[in-house]
């Protein structure tokens, strides 16, 4: 059996800036915008620069109670990893725009990390593995 994860939902608050941080400030491609007359919504996936893996769907608040959740689905917690194969490259760029990051740098056992909030506040890691982790030899 082999079943992958294709979309994670990332509730956002309107579709169009959530477009224009994505693929503007962390320069992740635009797979699909579709317009869904019976339901009145967009689908919206994003993609990192590259990757073939899972994408972000990058889902509008449509009901009150979604509304509280929109940069806080996780309750704190780092949400999301963005993996890169130069991480001061990518660090200095997201800096230059604007980007916050709540913690430096580091290095760590598995490799580089910082972590920054998305334009709603959710927790992301901005991660470079190291070649020899588990996780860079099964998926580098």
């Amino acid at each position: 059996m082999k079943q992958s994860i294709i979309h994670i939902a990332l509730v956002v608050r309107d579709y169009d800036e959530a477009i224009a941080f994505y693929t503007e400030k962390l320069h992740f491609t635009l797979v699909e915008d579709t317009y869904q007359p019976e339901q009145d919504k967009r689908w919206v996936v994003v993609s990192p620069p590259g990757s073939t893996g899972t994408t972000l769907l990058l889902a509008k608040a449509s009901k009150p109670e979604q509304e509280p959740f929109v940069g806080n689905q996780t309750g704190g917690r780092v949400f999301l990893f963005l993996n890169t194969d130069d991480f001061w490259r990518d660090y200095n760029e997201m800096v230059a725009k604007g980007i916050k990051f709540v913690r430096e740098p580091k290095e760590a056992s598995y490799g580089m990390v910082a972590v920054f909030e998305d334009l709603y506040g959710n927790l992301w890691d901005l991660l470079q593995i190291n070649a020899n982790h588990p996780l860079f030899v099964r998926n580098g």
